[in-house]
């Protein structure tokens, strides 16, 4: 499936929704990073891989990344966590 298959949630319902978004290890891959996406009450809800993320936002200030990341992630929020 591509990006373009993917449907996104508006931006203000994904920053209603998601309570914290996370650096962690990739459990199935060794030295891979991902964002794992968490809801208000801490369920999964989905996950990036770090690098794709780093690589689409290109350079950013050390003091603005957790912003961009923040910014970035909660706009491509996939519609069908809303089912989960």
């Amino acid at each position: 499936m591509s990006t373009d298959d993917i449907k996104f949630i508006p931006y203000q319902e994904a920053a209603r929704l998601v309570g914290a978004i996370q650096e962690e290890e990739d459990i199935e891959r060794q030295d891979k990073r991902i964002l794992t996406v968490y809801s208000k009450d801490d369920k999964e809800l989905c996950w990036f891989d770090f690098d794709d993320v780093m690589a689409e936002l290109g350079e950013v200030e050390a003091g603005e990344r957790k912003e961009a990341v923040h910014h970035y992630v909660l706009s491509r929020i996939p519609d069908w966590v809303r089912e989960l």
